[in-house]
């Protein structure tokens, strides 16, 4: 599931940098082995020149990216002095000219690589220049909190016997609830989800879940605060407002019947809506 995912990421990274700089051709690809990029998204291609390509540290313009983990362009790939030319025959029967390339990297390790590129030999401007890095970045955060549900999920897969190791569940609870939102692949979100839920019931104390409903939002700021998150902490975790915070909470603590913030996460840890 996590190379399908990464695999989307690019696509759409890609599409969006044709869409918003006019770039004829831009491709990328996923890190493959160690010091290894395969091409294998392509979007204005004509031929499949570069498709299943591997690209090395420190071969090529996307080589060079890779190893000093920095964007890089040309002018003239054919004739370019500063780059290596391993793959002059996949990028000439391509048609390429001016090539630019951008790094994917997340937490100092490079996972992938994005190109842009134009069939005729034009500096690549600044603006063009700026968008590819946007570009790879939007896709540095979506994989960063890819990997971030993945590591949370594995603490609540098997939770450990003992008070001190349910805190660190409920705190991971906390963080996947509110990475939820931001997650971009529906199943990967409704495995959190469900894994949320499951973790929530295991802690209902009286044998039957209440029949309490509380709105997605008012569960995630309740799931914050059960974490020791205070409203301001809880508003930046979830990119709300403070007074957006106080609002779900207040809202939350009505249903429960509850008349303080530690009433009301008891309160729904009976019901079995927390961990």
């Amino acid at each position: 599931m996590a190379e399908a995912v990464e695999a989307v990421e690019m696509r759409a990274a890609l599409l969006r940098l044709r869409r918003t700089t006019g770039l004829p051709v831009a491709f990328g690809g996923l890190l493959h082995d160690p010091g290894q990029v395969r091409l294998a998204e392509l979007t204005g291609a004509a031929t499949s020149a570069l498709r299943g390509l591997l690209i090395s540290s420190g071969n090529g313009l996307g080589g060079k990216s890779i190893a000093l983990r920095r964007p890089f362009a040309v002018t003239d790939y054919h004739e370019a002095r500063h780059i290596s030319h391993e793959y002059d025959a996949a990028v000439a029967a391509e048609g390429l000219r001016s090539v630019l390339a951008v790094p994917v990297v997340v937490r100092r390790k490079v996972r992938g690589v994005l190109y842009g590129a134009l069939r005729t030999a034009l500096p690549i401007g600044d603006r063009t220049f700026d968008a590819a890095v946007a570009a790879a970045k939007d896709v540095e955060q979506s994989l960063a909190v890819h990997d971030e549900v993945q590591r949370l999920l594995s603490l609540t897969r098997e939770p450990a016997a003992g008070s001190a190791a349910w805190e660190e569940v409920r705190a991971a609870h906390s963080e996947l609830r509110a990475l939820a939102p931001r997650v971009p692949d529906a199943g990967l979100r409704d495995e959190l989800l469900a894994v949320c839920g499951r973790l929530a019931g295991a802690t209902a104390t009286d044998g039957t879940l209440m029949p309490i409903g509380l709105a997605p939002r008012e569960l995630d700021v309740l799931s914050c605060v059960s974490a020791g998150a205070t409203n301001a902490a809880a508003a930046e975790l979830l990119g709300l407002r403070p007074e957006t915070v106080k609002g779900y909470l207040r809202s939350a603590m009505r249903k429960l019947g509850a008349h303080t913030r530690l009433e009301a996460v008891v309160a729904a840890r009976r019901a079995g809506l927390l961990p």
